[in-house]
């Protein structure tokens, strides 16, 4: 008599390595995932990475002159400009180029418009183009210290047809690697979320639209951002081949979204080499390039169609570009501040996934759901909440979450809104402890534990390992800029104790997970640290007025 193999006997050994990585990079009240014991802030890895020997093109900064508001950006109604280098170089000082520099005694750092976790930055963006006026054909690299493209790999056959634009993201998890051990590979793809949203707003604010290209993998990705090119990285760091972003005109040809770039060949002229980031590692982290490998991979569940939810209102007037350059991450909040509920519930509504930006950036079904811990929300009772994001995923959490929840819709929430009550409690000391003790879990006015559908996702493709973790971002993107337009600040939150979390909510098994933390309130300033500007020497509104 034969007997059927289990489910994990069947599972691919690629997925054994995410679900194994997840399972033994989990923080708990008893030891933290395995890092460094120590941190030389001197011996940081650069944040910058260059190629020596690539042709430069500096870029215009202008966007004090983009006067689209922030509402039209979301509404995806901002003025359509061509697509030009200048649009081109807004598009990258608004989504990856620096905000500020701060100082705080002999210290000096720079912020960017992409928040990262421990501000690390191991994302790295490449621009694909063709016929876009002022930049030749090719893939060039962008250096955001400096807001140059290099250009890595010029066409020497040039083509004709409408001006094409690619942005293609990768990871150095090194970076990541030399604060956070082995829970770095986590903090990338957070991080590459956090772009994706970055991107998509900013895009938006040009009149354009940005869409993930589904359909493409990781070798061919790697091919087309030459990081498989094995002798320009010689020594050095290398680069994980993440996403390749599609950028179009939004009164443009819809199926252009879904267009490749054409593959180099070998008339095409390749130049630079990478500059080596850390000269001093202490630490190697061989099951980082482990589950590396094991979730490269290709998109899929791609979708064609959205809910029908009625159209947000954005009460927001602030210039988009504003509102991106003045994004901070909290580092405290006042713990006696009360948000109203009107606000609260606009933040909510700008997570559901709408054909509108930024979520039209993100091809692909609602993964994630927020359950809220909610501290501090005019009119509403403190005690936790949950967002189910897919209409077919609140059955489903039911039977995963504790059995005593009541799941109450909230009754003076909007009608479109899925808000339901689970419990009323007091949860500040508990999420302040179950996030790494970190104050200010509790003190903001509300907390967000995302919490993602999982293991059979991962099993059945261990790329989705990456695509969850990418969603939990753009969810924090988005809530993050959110909060700056309703005049709060929020704070991304990687470092928590993941199956504490788990235990409160009476999840058990590895079906549900969480994959991020996220926390909104009113901040409060350190006037010690003082902001210096982005770019010494220029102004934001030098050369390159946008058509």
């Amino acid at each position: 008599m034969s007997v059927s193999p289990s489910p994990a006997a069947k599972m691919p050994a690629a997925a054994e390595i995410a679900l194994a990585y997840h399972a033994r990079t989990k923080h708990s009240l008893k030891r933290y995932a395995a890092g460094p014991e120590t941190l030389d802030w001197d011996a940081q890895p650069n944040p910058f990475r260059e190629f020596a020997g690539s042709p430069r093109t500096d870029l215009p900064l202008t966007s004090d002159r983009l006067t689209a508001s922030f509402a039209a950006a979301c509404e995806g109604t901002a003025p359509v400009h061509a697509l030009t280098i200048d649009g081109v170089a807004l598009l990258l000082e608004l989504s990856f180029g620096l905000s500020a520099w701060k100082e705080y005694g002999p210290d000096r750092w720079a912020l960017r418009c992409n928040p990262s976790s421990g501000n690390l930055h191991p994302t790295e963006a490449y621009v694909i183009a063709e016929h876009v006026a002022g930049l030749g054909d090719g893939l060039h690299h962008y250096v955001s210290r400096d807001h140059v493209l290099e250009q890595r790999c010029r066409r020497r056959v040039a083509s004709e047809g409408p001006p094409r634009l690619w942005l293609g993201l990768s990871s150095v998890h090194r970076r990541e690697a030399w604060k956070y051990g082995e829970r770095a590979f986590r903090y990338c793809q957070l991080d590459l979320g956090h772009a994706l949203g970055g991107i998509g707003i900013a895009a938006a604010a040009l009149g354009w639209s940005a869409r993930v290209i589904d359909g493409i993998d990781s070798a061919a990705l790697a091919a087309l951002m030459g990081l498989d090119r094995a002798g320009d990285f010689a020594g050095v760091e290398p680069e994980d081949a993440d996403v390749l972003v599609a950028i179009t005109p939004r009164n443009a040809d819809g199926a252009a979204h879904a267009d490749l770039p054409r593959p180099w060949t070998n008339e095409d002229i390749w130049t630079g080499t990478a500059n080596r980031l850390d000269r001093h590692p202490l630490y190697r982290w061989p099951v980082i390039p482990e589950v590396g490998a094991a979730t490269a991979g290709m998109a899929q569940d791609a979708i064609t169609a959205r809910p029908s939810l009625p159209p947000r209102v954005q009460r927001s007037t602030a210039r988009a570009a504003e509102l991106i350059l003045g994004r901070r991450s909290a580092q405290r909040f006042d713990s006696r501040f009360t948000m109203s509920a009107d606000i609260f519930c606009q933040l909510l509504d700008a997570l559901l996934p709408r054909a509108t930006p930024p979520w039209d950036a993100w091809p692909f079904a609602p993964r994630l759901h927020p359950l809220l811990f909610v501290h501090r929300v005019d009119g509403l009772a403190p005690g936790l909440y949950a967002l189910p994001r897919n209409a077919n995923t609140e059955s489903d959490l039911r039977r995963a979450l504790r059995s005593d929840f009541d799941w109450r819709r909230v009754e003076n929430a909007p009608d479109h809104l899925p808000l339901l009550h689970l419990l009323p409690t007091d949860s500040r000391g508990v999420v302040r402890t179950s996030s790494c003790h970190q104050a200010i879990a509790g003190d903001s006015c509300f907390t967000v534990a995302m919490l993602a559908e999982f293991a059979p996702l991962v099993s059945d493709n261990p790329w989705r390992y990456r695509q969850l973790h990418w969603e939990a971002g753009l969810i924090g993107q988005v809530l993050y800029l959110e909060a700056e337009a309703a005049g709060l600040r929020g704070t991304g939150i990687g470092c928590y104790f993941d199956d504490s979390v788990h235990e409160m909510l009476g999840v058990a098994g590895d079906r549900w997970q969480t994959l991020y933390h996220f926390t909104v309130g009113r901040p409060l300033t350190d006037d010690r640290i003082t902001t210096l500007a982005a770019y010494p020497g220029r102004t934001r509104n030098e050369a390159g007025v946008l058509p």
